[in-house]
């Protein structure tokens, strides 16, 4: 029962790390990637429908992303969405496909991704952290009831924290990366 709950923890706490990283791959880095805009939805006739299932998604040049709709009907309804999102590109429609010209970014447009990387992290953390407090919780009521006994619980407690202290090493671990690559000229 008590590995349970630690393994129940790690498994949360892998999923707080796995939400944080698709965070990331929305960020701008000064290169163009087809996950900047996939997320996007777009109103489809009346349906909010993500990018990717309305259209192909392509990376012709490091610094350009083209969205070849499959319907051309929804050519508008695509810049409008991408015009709403808050990528901060302005789309340009070229007959059958839409254009994303990816600038290059500014110093100071650097560090406000940064923060924004920073933020993430932070929000990461706190879960990882509160995901913690929720199983030695769990696992203290269960000393309470009697179904486990105190030196069994204390390294219980121990194994949740030093998977807590591990999870929160990959935060940092993957934090600095995307802030490396974000600095990165």
């Amino acid at each position: 029962m008590s590995t349970d709950i630690v393994a129940s923890a790690d498994q949360r706490m892998g999923r707080a790390i796995e939400a944080m990283e698709r965070d990331f791959t929305g960020l701008r880095t000064g290169r163009a990637s087809t996950s900047l805009v996939e997320r996007i939805h777009v109103d489809y006739y009346g349906t909010e429908t993500p990018l990717n299932q309305l259209a192909g998604i392509s990376v012709p040049e490091a610094h350009q992303i083209v969205i070849q709709p499959w319907d051309r009907s929804v050519l508008g309804a695509i810049e409008k969405a991408i015009l709403k999102s808050d990528i901060g590109l302005m789309p340009n429609v070229d007959g059958t496909v839409v254009r994303l010209n990816i600038p290059v970014l500014t110093e100071e447009r650097r560090r406000d991704i940064v923060k924004v990387v920073h933020r993430r992290m932070e929000e990461a953390k706190v879960e990882i952290r509160n995901l913690r407090r929720d199983a030695a919780d769990h696992l203290k009521k269960l000393e309470r009831d009697g179904e486990i006994g105190s030196d069994d619980a204390h390294r219980v407690l121990d194994a949740i924290q030093r998977t807590t202290d591990s999870h929160i090493a990959e935060v940092d671990r993957l934090g600095a990366a995307k802030e490396q690559e974000v600095l990165e000229v």
